[in-house]
């Protein structure tokens, strides 16, 4: 696929999936989504259909509304798409990571048995395990995230159970009907021993799908288990007919993980908080 059509589509697809839960509202050359429901805010990105690069200012004035409705101020492009945002965003007060933006080459795709001897399984909207389910996946993520890179750790089956939360209703609710539709899918990774190990999802629009999310305890790192429910996502939406399945990775080291799955660097996604946010 040529890199022009491949970054249209792409930007089809960011602009597509905040209004699934979300309106947006214009603020110069820039479009913050805000979300209607019970759900994780939404980012601004750059206006489709504007005339040219959003300035400091409009960035400014998304920051504000973002804190006028206490939601993360929080803005993601691509910059092979907006390459003169970049020192914008960094002047207005953002601080930039730079992820690698990478695509799966469905040829690349390894079978499961060649990435971890954990098995993966797809959650089933319609098992009465839904809610435990999500509700796994979301302090897998809690506390992976918490623990960023590779690197092994102590944190484990106890801490991801203290993260635990109880999921609203109207949060569970949006969860069923996006998975009932084959819009969201959820892959664990787990042991009959200690439980859910790993986690992540892939959001779908029409043919196309971002896998995101994918978090590992740390304690059970460096057994192909990010790679593995990767790689099960993967399969899952090209088995539903996606043609398109990408991800951005949040660092090289962790772009590597990816590589093992099939996908192929195409670009550098920019994902952009307030410099304070992002600072070591």
């Amino acid at each position: 696929m040529p890199n022009d059509e491949l970054f249209a589509r792409l930007e089809e697809f960011y602009d597509a999936l905040p209004r699934d839960g979300g309106h947006p509202e214009e603020f110069g050359g820039l479009t913050l989504f805000v979300q209607d429901g019970d759900g994780w805010p939404f980012y601004a990105r750059p206006r489709r259909d504007a005339s040219g690069p959003p300035s400091a200012a409009d960035i400014l004035a998304v920051r504000q509304r973002q804190r006028d409705l206490g939601v993360p101020e929080a803005f993601e492009w691509v910059h092979e798409q907006s390459p003169d945002l970049l020192p914008v965003a960094r002047s207005a007060g953002l601080s930039v990571l730079e992820a690698p933006l990478m695509v799966l080459d469905p040829t690349a795709l390894p079978a499961p048995s060649e990435l971890s001897d954990i098995p993966v399984r797809i959650v089933d909207p319609a098992s009465d395990d839904f809610c435990t389910d999500i509700a796994a996946r979301r302090a897998v993520a809690a506390v992976g995230f918490a623990a960023a890179g590779t690197a092994t750790g102590d944190a484990g089956p106890a801490e991801r159970d203290t993260a635990r939360v109880e999921t609203t209703p109207e949060a569970l609710a949006e969860e069923l009907a996006r998975a009932e539709t084959g819009r969201r899918v959820t892959a664990l990774a787990e042991s009959a021993a200690d439980g859910v190990l790993a986690s992540g999802l892939a959001m779908r629009v029409g043919d196309a799908a971002e896998i995101a999310g994918v978090a590992t305890l740390p304690v059970a790192r460096r057994r192909g288990l990010g790679a593995a429910v990767t790689g099960a996502l993967a399969r899952r939406m090209l088995d539903d007919g996606v043609d398109l399945v990408f991800l951005s990775a949040g660092s090289e080291e962790i772009a590597r993980v990816y590589l093992r799955t099939g996908f192929r660097r195409v670009g550098t996604a920019c994902i952009a908080e307030p410099a304070a946010v992002l600072a070591p």
